[in-house]
């Protein structure tokens, strides 16, 4: 079940799930960004809900670079706790809608906040991560990429290569986010004539300047989210409930109209 609002009239059209169908089917190019609010139908925690993991654990303590090297013990726990929950977690039906609306063509990339790969997970190939994927792990001295499995191997994880400390392949606060993934989302920002977000509270930037760049060049913008934001007013249209169900009805629709 979920509520749709809408932000105004488009053309004197009341708007409504069918129009964002109709949006999606006549866009030349359409692009969406996810946010925690897809990882958490999976039963991985959100970090800024009421309920979520940042309000069992302070961030900027576990998750940080200077946590690696202050209390390395720790900070390795601390991820390998979100490996093993990872390691439990599957794509929900949102994410297969959105990998197979890539593989007909129909969605041109995915920019996500998220870490946890579920999107390559349920097939989808072009996907653009923000914050990097907690299924990778980096030697912070020579840049060596290995599986997260090389966290778990010892308790203080090192490089094979140079004897270096192993990181976790996200993004740590105090760590700048990855230029060539900007770059990328940027560039795909700039060509959407759709732009929908999914479950993001739109809170960090610049995850929240994507939207309105999209807004700004021209594109449609929507909202797919349980919670209300402080750019809903910014949207064409919102539609409240969670990802899945709604991706699920959405896809029915664009079904309909693509026949």
């Amino acid at each position: 079940m979920f509520i749709l609002t809408s932000c105004g009239k488009k053309g004197g059209e009341v708007l409504s799930i069918e129009t964002i169908a109709s949006w999606w089917v006549d866009a030349g190019y359409r692009v969406v960004l996810t946010g925690a609010g897809m990882s958490t139908e999976s039963g991985l925690p959100d970090f800024r809900s009421p309920k979520g993991l940042w309000k069992e654990k302070d961030p900027r303590k576990l998750a940080s670079i200077s946590a690696l090297f202050a209390n390395p013990g720790e900070f390795y726990e601390f991820y390998r706790m979100r490996l093993a929950g990872l390691n439990k977690a599957e794509p929900h039906k949102g994410h297969l809608v959105l990998a197979q609306l890539q593989k007909e063509r129909l969605l041109n990339a995915i920019i996500t906040q998220n870490v946890d790969g579920l999107h390559q997970k349920a097939g989808a190939v072009r996907v653009i991560e923000l914050h990097g994927n907690l299924g990778e792990a980096v030697c912070l001295d020579c840049g060596e990429k290995y599986s997260s499995k090389a966290l778990e191997e010892k308790d203080f994880p090192t490089c094979r290569a140079c004897g270096g400390k192993l990181k976790p392949g996200v993004v740590l606060f105090g760590e700048t986010l990855p230029s060539e993934a900007l770059r990328q989302a940027d560039m795909e920002t700039r060509r959407a004539k759709l732009f929908v977000v999914i479950g993001s509270s739109l809170e960090v930037s610049p995850a929240n300047y994507f939207p309105l760049l999209a807004r700004d060049v021209g594109a449609r913008l929507a909202f797919i989210n349980l919670e209300p934001t402080d750019m809903d007013d910014q949207a064409h249209l919102v539609i409240r409930g969670k990802a899945g169900e709604v991706l699920e009805e959405l896809y029915a629709k664009i079904k309909s109209l693509s026949v």
